[in-house]
């Protein structure tokens, strides 16, 4: 998600946990005090790993996604770390007689899957476990139910780890370990520690609410105070088998790294190489340390001394760490596919304006009254995925689509709110509506009835035809309109009805727009009358909200405005909003050709050359959404600061322009067909308008194939 790139508390606090890390394997204050050495390496220390376990839950599990690819990225990449730290540590294990032990395959397959071949290593397995879990959960059960179920996980793990001695008393329990305990070693693994924090990682990405610093702060420093009682009291009673897990781990946990996402600024994408080598190295370097140690006769000063012991390690690692970070990002930089904006043409989302203008829409409704966003057609051609995800996550809590198909993706995609589908299903498809939660129109009194005969409880919203004569059940037939609320079946949680002319104020159109809500408001008086409890009310689509905003109902369903453009650039609107649009539409220079007068270009010789040309080829055309009718000079793209004519007919996938009197054109340069910007001539109206469309149809002809790049 790009808006973490700003979280440069992350990339400090990982220099800082995997310090916190090398303490708890070189015990800096033993020489010192075996009480601060416990407080520092078995309690402050143990914030560490769980932090690690939520940064990438915080960058990688998410209830919003399209497929599990983000997913097996990470699990490659983490299993490919681990093999070659395990290739590292060969000779270390050789020395150990790692390989000398009974039962060897079964050991190193338990120390392959939870332990770790060396121990600290045990953090790469349980990462792997931990995030196919954790992703599994958000996915199937959402936040909530997920972080119950991960939760009982960490206290099963709870009870084999600090509070053991509890558990090892409670018959049944005891056996219950013993079975865990050959297995793995020890419940601090993938599959009892590591989940949860993966899913509070995710859960705080995921939340719009932020706790501020000062709460934090404070919930962590009350947090930790409880978790160091809580494992002062543990220790004092001998109740551990192992130290890593506490109750109060889990709030310290959260409040912790709310605090850390308050410190922003630059990406320092180096920090985390640099603090994996850390992790990863540090055994080597206590092992070279002790052997510099042994050979210059310093034990007493550089082993002995517990915290020049530490700080020696903490040098070494991080000098080494350094090397091998520098390494890595050069073969990184050498191996690097070379940055291109998508490729061949992209289309480019402004999620910033997106917010800003459900925003402005919210603010401008009556109090009551909720924002339903129409993200039908791929959310009128900008990608239903990113529009849809943004909004619910910025508190949009209803959504429209125009088919079944639409509402099942969007709940695929983890969309949890109100999901209207404004069109036509077919009644066989009754049970797939329960199962994905969604509302159906009723577009005829015959239409309910056959759905209701499916014996499936569904929910659905009551159509009215007011006068446009499309989809829904004629304000006059009341008597059909009532027996709808009787079905068995059939739950009517919202009645609307569409407005034919909403965007026109001619007086004509006007006075048929107020007769369609006089018959709605009138059906609903008279429904009220017949002892009928009224559903939620819709009526205003876009143009509804901006010309008619005294209307008081419980939706406006924004479509176009959500996008921040107006159908058409001539149409005048009563209510005027501040609102931006949200979607580009660019490709690139990929050939320049010059052509000599006389010559043609294109298909059917369309375009003759009155001149010695230049012509530079796009690679966008109107499979991509491009109207065929801006061919032969009807419409134009700007390249740099010059706007270029679209010269011959426009192609499936590439079109030209006339580039003559722009000489500094050159292949790579970016073409804008289509422009985010309110007052620029490349917005979505005024492209439309000379195709003779309208921007709705235009960004709703972008064709699937083009990519998309969102910013924030």
């Amino acid at each position: 998600m790009s808006q973490y790139k700003s979280y440069t508390g992350i990339d400090f606090f990982r220099l800082i946990a995997a310090a916190l890390i090398i303490t708890v394997h070189t015990s800096p204050l033993a020489s010192f005090s075996a009480t601060g050495d416990f407080i520092l390496t078995r309690v402050l220390a143990r914030v560490a790993v769980p932090f690690f376990f939520m940064t990438s839950g915080f960058f990688l599990i998410s209830r919003y996604s399209r497929d599990n690819d983000k997913l097996k990225k990470f699990i490659k990449k983490t299993a490919c770390i681990y093999g070659l730290a395990i290739l590292i540590y060969i000779p270390v294990n050789l020395y150990n007689g790692y390989f000398n032990r009974d039962h060897l395959i079964p050991n190193i397959l338990k120390d392959l899957f939870f332990d770790g071949t060396l121990y600290h290593l045990w953090y790469l397995p349980a990462s792997i476990f931990g995030a196919w879990i954790a992703w599994h959960l958000v996915r199937c059960l959402d936040y909530k139910r997920a972080l119950i179920v991960s939760s009982i996980l960490y206290l099963i793990g709870l009870f084999g780890d600090s509070y053991y001695q509890i558990a090892e008393k409670i018959p049944g329990l005891n056996h219950f370990y013993q079975f865990v305990f050959q297995v793995s070693d020890y419940t601090r693994n993938g599959i009892f520690f590591a989940p949860v924090f993966f899913i509070l990682g995710g859960l705080i990405a995921d939340t719009h609410h932020k706790i501020s610093f000062r709460n934090s702060v404070l919930g962590f420093g009350i947090s930790f105070v409880f978790m160091l009682a809580e494992a002062m009291l543990l220790h004092y009673f001998d109740l551990q088998r192992h130290d890593s897990m506490y109750m109060f781990l889990l709030p310290c946990m959260y409040f912790l790294f709310h605090a850390i996402l308050h410190f922003q600024g630059k990406r320092l994408v180096w920090m985390r190489t640099l603090s994996l080598c850390i992790y990863l190295l540090h055994p080597m370097m206590i092992i070279v340390v002790r052997l510099f140690a042994k050979v210059t006769h310093l034990q007493n000063l550089l082993i002995e001394n517990s915290l020049l012991h530490f700080l020696m390690v903490c040098f070494v690692s991080i000098a080494w760490s350094i090397t091998a970070t520098a390494l890595l990002n050069t073969y990184s930089r050498k191996n690097r596919k070379p940055a291109s904006n998508m490729g061949r043409a992209w289309i480019e989302v402004d999620l910033k304006n997106l917010v800003h203008n459900a925003k402005v829409l919210k603010k401008a409704m009556p109090l009551q009254c909720q924002l339903m966003a129409v993200v039908k057609a791929e959310a009128y051609g900008h990608r239903a995925f990113e529009i849809s995800t943004c909004l619910e996550k910025n508190g949009v809590k209803a959504f429209a689509v125009a088919t079944i198909d639409e509402g099942i993706q969007l709940r695929k995609y983890g969309i949890r709110g109100e999901i209207l589908i404004l069109g036509y299903t077919a009644v066989w498809r009754a049970a797939e509506l329960k199962k994905y939660n969604l509302i159906q129109t009723l577009i005829s009194y015959e239409y309910a009835t056959a759905l209701n005969r499916q014996g499936v409880s569904i929910k659905a919203h009551l159509k009215i035809d007011t006068g446009m004569h499309r989809l829904g059940i004629s304000n006059h037939d009341i008597n059909d309109i009532e027996k709808v609320f009787s079905l068995k079946y059939i739950t009517v949680c919202g009645i609307y009805t569409h407005l034919c002319c909403p965007d026109s104020l001619q007086a004509n159109d006007v006075a048929f727009t107020h007769e369609q809500i006089n018959r709605f408001y009138s059906l609903i008086h008279a429904l009220r009358d017949r002892g009928i409890a009224i559903p939620k009310l819709h009526i205003q689509s876009s143009y509804g909200f901006f010309n008619y905003p005294e209307l008081q109902c419980d939706y406006v369903r924004a479509g176009i405005a959500l996008y921040g453009v107006l159908s058409s650039p001539y149409d005048e609107t009563v209510r005027k909003l501040d609102l931006r649009p949200v979607l580009s539409l660019q490709s690139e220079v990929i050939l320049i050709r010059s052509i000599p007068k006389g010559d043609h270009v294109g298909y059917g010789r369309a375009f003759i050359a009155e001149r010695d040309s230049r012509i530079a080829i796009i690679p966008i055309g109107y499979a991509d959404g491009i109207p065929r009718n801006l061919s032969c000079g009807k419409g134009m793209i700007r390249i740099k600061q010059y706007f270029v004519p679209i010269i011959g007919r426009i192609c499936m996938d590439q079109l030209a322009v006339d580039i003559t009197e722009a000489e500094d054109i050159a292949v790579g340069d970016i073409a804008t067909l289509i422009e985010a910007k309110t007052d620029s001539v490349f917005t979505a109206p005024v492209v439309a308008d000379h195709t003779g469309s309208i921007s709705n149809e235009l960004l709703c002809r972008m064709g699937t194939r083009l990519p998309v790049t969102c910013s924030n």
